[in-house]
């Protein structure tokens, strides 16, 4: 069994038919005889045209001849219903001329293919006053042939003027609806490009990390590499040759599985940037824009693991360019932390300040806080007040890493309890000078 399938053109052609047959011939009755008695002007024609225009799949050939047929009956049970002593000879030659005036018009619009000018108005109007006069006169033929009733040349004027304010009103509306379209078609595309870019920007962000992520595993390849080399020959009293080849094979093979992370990260971050369509990521990046990112990747981190967390930040003085991956290593790394922290509901805030030199970093939440004993041990190795769901203990190493490249850039991090409530501060002073491009 076959079922035929209908596009939403066909169905929304289908709509305006239905609506059409119903429409115009009630339209109709709103009549005058301006020539003679049984030639009528209605607001049928300005419908009837209104209708046309909509039409895209269906030929209007078929809904002209469906209306007329509907327009002709419509008039003649009208009648019957309002009249006692019926006619329906009399009847049917009233109305009879007005099925060939909309079957004439129908085929004169397909003729005219009207369609083309869809978005030239003026040129619409002109072919609808051409199309009414011809016909009108197509009815006035039909009433001459069958009736034998005659019309005066000067009732033409009459037949124009109708014409003309016919095509006005129609047009009026179709405009409207035009300007409608145009507008809908206009937020539809607005909408569309806010979601790309949208979505080009949430690449960007994730690319930005990804990067950060290459550089992080060829620092840990190379080390490891390294590592296994110094072990070569490595002999003394504690260690056998066995041993220390035992830890120089595990050592390669660290090197090698970041090694294949790095490649894999590298194959993601090609597609990622072919994606958004960026050739090449600078190293160094506006601080507003980067912090921006921090703001943003960390409050859907937050929305991931089901809490409301809000992050503010300020920005004082004048900021060059920094290297991005350092103060991501850095920055993202505390929120990160303190996005896990807070228990459901919180705020972070990040406040910067150039010191002339230097840059400091500012980075509190209302979280539950560092406690007293702990200020102590949370930058050692190994040191970790975090557990999972299944009550495995986090390695430790965030703040380690992260004090270890303060020291490097020869800054300084410390903690303090956040004033007036819970959660703590993390202050961070970096100098400028191993943030910034050498030139």
């Amino acid at each position: 069994m076959t079922f035929m399938i209908i596009n939403p053109l066909m169905k929304k052609d289908i709509f305006i038919l239905i609506l059409m047959m119903v429409t115009v011939p009630i339209a109709g009755e709103l009549n005058f005889y301006p020539i003679n008695e049984t030639f009528r002007i209605s607001f049928a024609v300005p419908t009837f045209l209104f209708f046309l225009l909509l039409f895209r799949k269906i030929p209007v050939v078929l809904p002209g001849l469906l209306t007329a047929i509907l327009v002709v009956g419509f008039r003649i049970l009208i009648e019957w219903i309002k009249q006692e002593n019926f006619n329906w000879n009399a009847s049917f030659e009233s109305n009879f001329s007005s099925f060939f005036f909309y079957l004439a018009y129908s085929c004169f619009f397909y003729l005219a293919k009207v369609s083309r000018f869809n978005n030239r108005l003026i040129i619409i109007g002109f072919i609808g006053i051409t199309i009414e006069i011809l016909s009108d006169i197509v009815e006035l033929t039909m009433q001459y042939f069958v009736l034998g009733t005659t019309i005066k040349l000067a009732a033409l004027s009459d037949i124009l003027i109708i014409a003309i304010s016919h095509s006005f009103i129609v047009l009026s509306f179709f405009t409207m609806i035009k300007l409608y379209e145009a507008q809908a078609r206009e937020r539809q595309i607005r909408k569309q490009n806010e979601h790309m870019l949208m979505l080009i920007s949430n690449l960007y962000e994730e690319s930005i990390h990804l990067k950060k992520t290459l550089v992080n595993a060829e620092n840990i390849t190379k080390k490891s590499y390294d590592l296994y080399k110094s072990l070569n020959g490595l002999k003394n009293e504690w260690m056998t040759a066995d041993s220390i080849e035992e830890i120089r094979k595990k050592a390669l093979k660290i090197a090698g599985e970041v090694h294949e992370i790095k490649k894999d990260n590298q194959r993601i971050f090609a597609g990622l940037s072919k994606l958004i369509s960026v050739e090449s990521f600078t190293d160094y990046m506006n601080l507003h824009e980067l912090v921006s990112i921090i703001k943003r990747t960390n409050e859907k981190y937050s929305s991931l693991l089901g809490k409301d967390i809000q992050i503010l930040y300020s920005i004082k003085g004048d900021h060059p360019h920094y290297h991005v991956f350092t103060l991501l290593s850095i920055i993202n790394n505390i929120v990160t932390n303190a996005v896990e922290a807070i228990n459901d509901v919180g705020t972070i805030t990040i406040n910067i300040e150039r010191k002339q030199k230097s840059i400091e970093f500012r980075i509190g939440d209302n979280g539950p806080g560092v406690a007293p004993k702990h200020k102590n041990l949370i930058f050692k190795p190994g040191f970790t007040s975090k557990y999972d769901r299944s009550g495995n203990p986090s390695t430790g190493m965030g703040l380690s890493f992260i004090k270890d490249i303060v020291k490097q850039l020869e800054g300084d991090i410390t903690v303090e309890d956040r004033i007036g409530g819970p959660g703590s501060i993390f202050i961070i002073t970096l100098l400028v000078d191993h943030l910034i491009e050498k030139g």
